[in-house]
């Protein structure tokens, strides 16, 4: 049907759905935290965490609502992500003190078990694979 929405949360989009909300719970409770007790000890860090946060509570939803433009949102969403945890994370390495805390994305996500940098890669792959499954099914 013209008017139906493209579903992105089946297979391994129901994996990444579940990924990106672990995710937001997770950034969200350490950035809202650790920016109400100790912001001045290290603001940038701290910002930078709700920043992902709010990155991965607009990606998660627009994998669940589905269809054209919300693949592409999440696709463009992504690619900022992952420029977003590769700058930080390369940030971290270069000029430790610039970050005198840990955000979500330091050091490539390793408090995260590096899910910050493979989850945009392979959201973006699934994202790529779920247009031309749509597209061949049309």
């Amino acid at each position: 049907m013209a008017g139906e929405r493209t579903r992105l949360i089946k297979g391994p989009g129901l994996l990444l759905v579940w990924l990106y909300g672990v995710m937001v719970v997770g950034a969200l409770s350490r950035s809202v935290y650790q920016m109400s007790t100790e912001f001045d000890r290290a603001p940038l860090a701290y910002s930078l965490s709700l920043l992902a946060a709010l990155v991965y509570a607009f990606i998660t939803y627009t994998l669940v609502r589905g269809g054209e433009t919300a693949r592409r949102a999440a696709l463009a969403c992504c690619a900022a992500e992952l420029v977003g945890v590769l700058v930080v994370g390369a940030w971290t390495l270069v000029d430790t003190s610039a970050f005198p805390d840990a955000t979500v994305w330091s050091d490539f996500g390793m408090g995260y078990l590096f899910i910050p940098v493979l989850l945009p890669v392979t959201a973006l792959f699934w994202l790529r694979r779920s247009r031309t499954e749509a597209k061949a099914a049309a």
